[in-house]
């Protein structure tokens, strides 16, 4: 009996894991559908503390080990098979047209594996406002820094030993380097246009000569800022390789690499789709890294040895063909008040561009709308110029624009207070914006607080104790 109920236990169990099988093999053959889930869900709100946990903490870069060991990679530390150097000739001269270009010599060099002039580039021009920059001057050098033939070789060495051997016939034209001569009538013309000056702005506000009259003194001054180079760390530096479906693919430290694209597809006539733009990481930008430089005459280069191609400025490069801040010519005339009160202020602004446009234009419009400085004034007439002359281009660099006028219009605002026996933090005080005044343009400011940051810049700073 006993032996019965065993066997009818083990049979029940053996049916029970059958079946148990069964279910799980059909399970597998039907489709996995998930539990359903209701929106929308309800989401949990952190703690005040919790939701901006980095406030008031030492928050650590996701990069910081890799810059602190020194195993960050920038382009000057990769490498591809088969990769060439490519080096640049520079002018050497600030204006002169070319007679002819020779670089059969070069090309025989030991490592010499191709060359480019300027006629080789398709659409050679670029520019981020106008397309009046050269990738390699072509018929005319406008400043020193301009490149007019590339060459690739197996080393650097032999690249830069190939750029002597290439023989340039040059006819020299007169050089303008200052801006205020280059925008007289009878100036040479850098561009073969009517005039040098190629953008103006113009802001009225008020009735600035009436203005004047009202005021009780007149105070003139004139101010310049100088040419400054960024020298970031890293100077530009870019890899060109093509893969056989005929697509470009560029390493490169731009700072703008959409824009970077589009000057890229435009200057090969490739379509933009066949251009990749790898951003590598950046050692330091300020702005001068915001345009092209020598890509798109390294993916001819790489193009025509089928090879990939770096290069890397030197920094003899970076000072005298990348872009620079902008130096400034500004002019100040201001009527006061008995009070220390700005009744009029009269501003001209000229812009050295230097040889091409690059990123003046835009420059030019900041720094005029910024010359007046943050003060209420009602009568107000700023004119601005853009001007070309003969030396290294003059792009974007931190502030575009607003260094050199704030340099001008607080230096005068000190001039002022002297010549006034006013405190210089109190004149300020006296004119500065405040809750809905209007700017320049005319935009009311709302949420204003240059007062209290004056105020409690000068307390932590101990201003008045010092001045005693």
């Amino acid at each position: 009996m006993a032996d019965d109920v065993k066997l009818k236990e083990k049979t029940q169990e053996k049916s029970a894991t059958l079946e148990s099988l069964r279910k799980a093999d059909d399970d597998l053959r039907l489709p996995a559908v998930p539990e359903r889930t209701i929106f929308p869900k309800e989401i949990g709100v952190a703690a005040a503390r919790e939701q901006t946990p980095a406030v008031g903490q030492r928050a650590t870069r996701p990069d910081g080990r890799l810059h602190g060991l020194g195993q960050t990679k920038y382009i000057d530390d990769m490498f591809f098979p088969g990769m060439l150097h490519a080096k640049i000739k520079r002018a050497g001269i600030s204006h002169a047209r070319i007679k002819s270009i020779d670089v059969s010599e070069a090309e025989k060099m030991p490592g010499v594996m191709a060359t480019v002039i300027g006629k080789e580039i398709p659409v050679n021009s670029f520019g981020p406002s106008y397309q009046d920059q050269p990738l390699l001057a072509e018929d005319i050098v406008r400043h020193a820094g301009d490149g007019v033939a590339a060459v690739a070789a197996v080393t650097e060495q032999q690249a830069l030993d190939a750029l002597e051997k290439i023989k340039i016939e040059y006819e020299e034209l007169t050089p303008v380097y200052d801006p205020l001569e280059a925008m007289k009538d009878d100036a040479v013309k850098i561009h073969n246009g009517e005039s040098n000056v190629y953008a103006t702005k113009t802001i009225m506000k008020g009735d600035v000569e009436q203005g004047f009259e009202d005021s009780d003194h007149i105070f003139e001054g004139t101010f310049t800022t100088q040419m400054v180079e960024h020298v970031p760390m890293e100077p530009h530096a870019s890899i060109a390789e093509w893969d056989a479906n005929g697509r470009v693919t560029i390493h490169t430290s731009l700072g703008r690499i959409t824009l970077g694209r589009a000057d890229i597809s435009r200057t090969l006539e490739l379509p933009i789709n066949r251009i990749r733009i790898i951003a590598t990481v950046v050692g330091g930008n300020f702005g001068g890294k915001n345009e092209i430089t020598t890509e798109p005459i390294l993916a001819l280069l790489s193009k025509k040895t089928g090879r990939p191609v770096k290069s890397v400025y030197t920094r003899e490069d970076e000072f005298i063909s990348s872009t620079t801040r902008h130096p400034f010519i500004m002019e100040y005339k201001t009527g006061m008040s008995k009070e220390g009160k700005i009744l009029a202020r009269k501003v001209r602004l000229v812009c050295d561009g230097g040889a091409y446009c690059s990123w003046s234009e835009t420059t030019l419009g900041k720094a005029c709308i910024l010359s007046a400085g943050p003060y209420n004034i009602d009568n107000l007439h700023v004119d601005a110029y853009a001007v070309y002359t003969n030396k290294t281009m003059t792009g974007a660099m931190r502030g575009f624009g607003a260094p050199q006028v704030c340099f001008a219009y607080e230096s005068h605002m000190d001039d002022m207070a002297k010549a006034l026996d006013i405190e210089p933090v109190e004149l300020r005080l006296r004119n500065t914006f405040h809750e809905g005044s209007a700017s320049p343009t005319g935009q009311v400011l709302e949420a204003v607080v240059v007062r209290d940051s004056l105020e409690m810049a000068t307390e932590r700073f101990g201003w008045k104790e010092w001045q005693k």
